[in-house]
C-alpha cells in the first residue's frame, strides 16, 4: 500500500472512532452537554472521512465532491465546541438559545459559501493542478471567505480558552480534570492545523480530531465526563434550601449558597473569597468552634439566630461533614437545616401536654368527688326507696306503682355511678388484678344472694346448677362485678314469673360460666355493639336502661379479657338470652379459699 492508501485508511479508522465517542456520548443524550458532544464527533468523522476520500481522488470532479463532504462537518466543528464550553460553564444561560443563533450565523455562511462556491469563486479561487507532486493531486487558491472562516474558528477557540481559565481556578478537583480533558479536545486539531502555515502539505486537522476523540472517550471513562457538569452542580448547589457553606483544608470558606445568606447575612460583607472562617463569622464563636473543632466529621449542633426585633429566634440543626478526594479529606461542608418550625411544634406540643395533664387532673379529681360525694348519697336513697317501696306496697296504696318506677329510676343511676367508677379505675389501672383460686359454686351463691331481693319484686326464680368442686382462678372483686352484671341484666329483661339459671361445665383447662333466662332478648343495638367489639363506651343515660345494660355489658367483657377469658352470648327475642364466659381453672385446687371457713374464722 501506498502511503496516501495509509493515510486514507488511518482517517477511515479515526472517523470511525469519533462516531464510537458520539455512542458513548449518546448513552448521556438527556444532557444538553453530551447532545453537543454528539455534533462535534459526528462532524469530525464527516471531516475525516472527506478529507481520507480526497486523498484517494485521481480527477478534480472527485477532489471537488469529497470536499462538499468534508464541508458538512468543517464549519461548525469549532463553533460547537464553544457552545459546549458556554454550557459547561453555564454561562448566558438566560440568553442561550439567542447566542447559539448569533455563533452560527458565519459557520452557516460558510457551508453555504462553499457549497455554491462555484457560482462567486469567494471560497476557493482555482484549483491548480500539481505537477511537481501527486500528493496533493490538486492546490487550492483561498478565498476572502476561507479566510474568515479560518479566523473566525482561532476567535471562537481562544473564547473557549478564555472561559475556561477562570473556571478552572474556582472549580474542584474532579472539575479541573474536565476542563482540561475538553481543553485538549480542542487544543489539539488548533495545533495540528497550524502546521499547515509552515508548509506542510497534508492537513493533519482530522487526526487531530482523531486525538480529540481518544481524549473525550478517556475522559467519559475515566471522569464521568458529560454525566454532571459543573452548571449542573451549581444549579444544584443554589437550589438547596438548606444553607451551604464550603471550605477547603485550610478552613477557608471558598463558597456558599443563597439559603446560607439568609442564615448569616454577614456572609455578605466579605467581598473576596477565598476568606479564612473565623474572620467571616466572628460575630458568632458558638459556631467557629465547632467548626474548627471538627475532625472526624458528621458532628451536629444546635445554632440560632435572633431575629432584628429580638421576638422571635430562628433555630439551625448545623452539621460538619469532611470533603474526601480519592480518599484525602480536601475540604467541609456545614449545612444548615431550619428547624425553627419543629421547635415551634414541641413547643406547642409541650403545651398541651401541660394541658392535658391538668385536664387527666381535674378529671381525677372529678372522678374522686363522684366516688365520695355522689356514690355515698345515691346509695341511701336505694336503700331509703327500697324500705318506703316495702312499705306502700304492704299498705296497697295508690302511689305503690309511681314509687317503684322511681325506686327503679334510683337504682339504675346507682349503678352507672358503680359502673362508670369501675370502668374509671380500669382505663386508669388503679384496679389491681390479683388472681387467686376460688370456689366458684361459693361465688356464685353470693352473688344469688344479693340478686335475690331484687328478682323476687318481679317473681323471678333464680337457679344455680355448678359443681361443688369447681375451683377458678380469679380477681374476687371483679368477678363479683361480672357475675353482678350478667344477674342484673338477666333480671331487668325477664318477665314477671320468669327464671334464670346459672351453670357451668369444663373445656379442657377452663370453667364455661353460663348464664341463662327466658326474658324478651337483647335489642338490635346491644348485639351489634357487643359482635363490633367496640371499645369505646358511651356513658348511658339513667332514664334508658337498655343503654345502662350495654355499658355494664362492655365493662363485664373488659373485666372477662384480664382474665384471660372470653365472652359470647345466644340471643332469640321473646325466647330468651344465654351470656357464656371463661375463666381459667385453679391450679389443682391449692389455692382455693372456702368463704364459709372465712367466715367462720372471721
Amino acid at each position: 500500500m501506498s502511503t496516501v492508501q495509509w493515510l486514507s485508511l488511518l482517517l477511515f479508522l479515526a472517523a470511525g472512532f469519533m462516531i464510537y465517542v458520539a455512542f458513548l456520548s449518546y448513552q448521556q443524550r438527556h444532557l444538553p452537554v453530551a447532545r453537543t458532544m454528539i455534533l462535534i464527533m459526528i462532524g469530525a468523522a464527516w471531516y475525516a472521512t472527506g478529507y481520507a476520500f480526497e486523498l484517494l481522488s485521481r480527477n478534480l470532479y472527485e477532489v471537488k465532491l469529497s470536499l462538499q463532504i468534508e464541508y458538512v462537518g468543517i464549519p461548525f466543528v469549532t463553533t460547537l465546541w464553544l457552545f459546549q464550553v458556554i454550557q459547561f460553564s453555564g454561562t448566558a444561560s438566560r440568553y442561550r438559545k439567542r447566542l447559539a443563533l448569533a455563533l452560527f450565523v458565519i459557520p452557516a455562511g460558510v457551508f453555504i459559501s462553499h457549497l455554491t462556491n462555484e457560482w462567486h469563486h469567494l471560497f476557493y479561487e482555482q484549483y491548480l493542478f500539481n505537477e511537481s507532486s501527486s500528493f496533493p493531486l490538486y492546490i487550492t487558491v483561498k478565498g476572502p471567505w476561507y479566510k474568515a472562516h479560518t479566523l473566525y474558528n482561532y476567535f471562537v477557540l481562544l473564547c473557549g480558552f478564555f472561559l475556561f481559565i477562570p473556571m478552572y481556578w474556582r472549580s474542584s478537583s474532579i472539575v479541573r480534570k474536565q476542563i482540561i480533558v475538553l481543553t485538549m479536545g480542542a487544543a489539539v486539531p488548533l495545533l495540528f492545523n497550524i502546521t499547515l502555515w509552515f508548509g506542510m502539505v497534508v492537513d493533519l486537522t482530522p487526526f487531530g480530531f482523531a486525538v480529540s476523540g481518544i481524549v473525550y472517550a478517556w475522559g467519559i471513562l475515566r471522569f464521568n465526563l458529560l454525566r454532571f457538569t459543573p452548571l449542573a452542580l451549581t444549579q444544584v448547589f443554589d437550589t438547596i434550601r438548606d444553607g451551604v457553606i464550603l471550605l477547603d483544608y485550610k478552613d477557608q470558606i471558598v463558597s456558599y449558597n443563597k439559603a446560607a445568606e439568609g442564615v448569616l447575612p454577614e456572609l455578605t460583607l466579605t467581598k473576596h473569597y477565598p476568606a479564612y472562617v473565623g474572620e467571616v463569622l466572628s460575630a458568632n464563636p458558638e459556631l467557629i468552634h465547632p467548626i474548627l473543632d471538627s475532625h472526624h466529621g458528621n458532628e451536629r449542633f444546635s445554632f440560632y439566630r435572633s431575629q432584628a426585633d429580638g421576638n422571635k429566634n430562628t433555630y439551625y440543626q448545623c452539621s460538619v461533614s469532611f470533603i474526601y478526594d480519592s480518599g484525602t479529606p480536601i475540604g467541609k461542608m456545614i449545612l444548615f437545616n431550619d428547624i425553627t418550625e419543629l421547635k415551634e411544634n414541641e413547643a406547642r406540643l409541650r403545651e398541651s401536654a401541660n394541658q392535658l395533664m391538668e385536664l387527666n387532673s381535674f378529671k381525677d379529681k372529678m372522678f374522686t368527688v363522684v366516688a365520695h360525694d355522689v356514690r355515698d348519697p345515691i346509695a341511701h336513697l336505694v336503700s331509703i326507696t327500697e324500705l318506703l317501696g316495702e312499705e306502700l306496697a304492704a299498705d296497697n296504696n295508690e302511689h305503690a306503682e309511681l314509687f317503684g318506677v322511681l325506686q327503679g329510676q334510683v337504682q339504675n343511676t346507682f349503678y352507672l355511678v358503680e359502673n362508670l367508677l369501675d370502668w374509671y379505675r380500669n382505663q386508669k389501672g388503679n384496679v389491681v388484678f390479683r388472681p387467686l383460686g376460688w370456689n366458684l359454686q361459693q361465688v356464685v351463691r353470693q352473688a344469688l344472694l344479693l340478686a335475690e331481693s331484687k328478682a323476687g319484686m318481679k317473681h323471678i326464680v333464680l337457679r344455680e346448677q355448678i359443681d361443688e368442686k369447681f375451683t377458678v382462678s380469679a380477681d374476687k372483686e371483679m368477678l363479683d362485678l361480672i357475675l353482678r352484671n350478667l344477674l342484673s341484666n338477666a333480671i331487668k329483661f325477664t318477665g314477671i314469673g320468669g327464671w334464670i339459671e346459672i351453670g357451668a361445665h369444663l373445656d379442657k383447662d377452663k370453667i364455661v360460666v353460663t348464664i341463662r333466662d327466658n326474658g324478651e332478648g337483647m335489642d338490635e343495638e346491644t348485639v351489634d355493639m357487643l359482635r363490633r367489639d367496640d371499645t369505646f363506651i358511651k356513658v348511658p343515660d339513667p332514664e334508658q336502661g337498655a343503654g345502662h345494660a350495654r355499658f355494664g355489658l362492655m365493662l363485664t367483657r373488659e373485666f372477662i379479657a384480664i382474665h384471660g377469658g372470653n365472652l359470647w352470648f345466644n340471643s332469640v327475642p321473646g325466647v330468651g338470652t344465654t351470656f357464656f364466659f371463661t375463666l381459667h381453672r385453679s391450679r389443682d385446687g391449692m389455692d382455693v379459699i372456702d368463704e364459709r371457713k372465712e367466715g367462720e374464722e372471721a
